[in-house]
């Protein structure tokens, strides 16, 4: 038979309160804002509404954007490298129809046409 330990009781003194957690409860609701405007608007737009679906996204996309500070900080930042790997391969496949033309362009002089 097995021995489980308890944990150890803190003992506070009389009266003590333990602070909320306003932080996390702040973020549960702001999350649960943007996804029923984004819902909502989504509904609109498949409803033929389409300018107040139109605006309650953007609402909702708005709110997002300013909750999620960080994670549009670092997109931002990681933009630069993206468009430039982005020109790169559109400067390749630039090249390779150029490669193609000039190829088109001496099969058909050896054809005759």
């Amino acid at each position: 038979m097995g021995v489980a330990s308890l944990p150890q009781s803190v003992n506070y003194s009389q009266g003590h309160i333990e602070p909320p957690m306003k932080a996390n409860h702040d973020k549960e609701w702001m999350g649960a804002a943007v996804g029923a405007t984004l819902l909502v608007g989504s509904v609109l737009m498949l409803s033929g509404k389409r300018r107040a679906g139109l605006v309650l996204t953007a609402a909702g996309t708005a709110m997002a954007l300013i909750e999620e500070k960080d994670a549009v900080r670092a997109c931002w930042n990681a933009l630069p490298a993206y468009l430039d790997s982005a020109q790169r391969l559109l400067d390749e496949a630039q090249r390779t129809v150029d490669d193609l033309a000039a190829k088109r362009d001496r099969l058909r002089s050896l054809f005759g046409r």
